[in-house]
């Protein structure tokens, strides 16, 4: 297993994080998005992606599998798609492999029941809990998407037995 890896949350209010093989969180860091286009909506940006990829010096990620959800409307879809296919772009670019797990698959890795109405706030818990000398990284609600990226990680770790 690699020495660095990466969790990444997708969407844009999503997150990477980066832990070493012994589980010990280095960074993490919201995901980098920008406004564009006439309506001003916020898009993951390739090139900013590609700079905390590249020094986070990564041999694997682990990323949430993401998709439409029920209810969602066109446009949201597509924006949640185009990011997927940011980081995926990004990551093989750089040449780390790239593993997806789906929700539930990695909250019950980490303890966290899946459909859970407070998973967000679950995840923050859960990543203090395993982090306490790092809580105020996940501090805020919108802090979720750093708890999320972190124990995407974890998970990913665990399912490849690293545990």
């Amino acid at each position: 297993m690699a020495d660095i890896i990466l969790g990444i949350d997708p969407g844009v209010f999503g997150a990477i994080a980066t832990l070493n093989k012994d589980r010990d969180l280095l960074s993490v860091e919201d995901m980098p998005v920008l406004s564009e286009g006439s309506k001003n909506r916020k898009t993951v940006n390739a090139p900013l992606l590609a700079s905390i990829i590249y020094k986070s010096l990564a041999k694997v990620a682990f990323c949430e599998l993401v998709g439409s959800r029920p209810g969602e409307g066109v446009v949201g879809a597509f924006g949640f798609g185009r990011s997927r296919g940011v980081i995926e772009g990004v990551l093989a670019a750089a040449g780390i492999p790239a593993f997806m797990l789906a929700p539930p698959a990695w909250k019950r890795l980490v303890g966290i029941q899946p459909g859970l109405a407070c998973s967000k706030d679950a995840a923050r818990i859960e990543a203090i809990r395993r982090w306490p000398g790092k809580a105020e990284l996940f501090a805020r609600v919108k802090d979720d998407g750093r708890a999320e990226a972190a124990l995407i990680a974890i998970a990913g770790l665990m399912r490849e037995g690293t545990q």
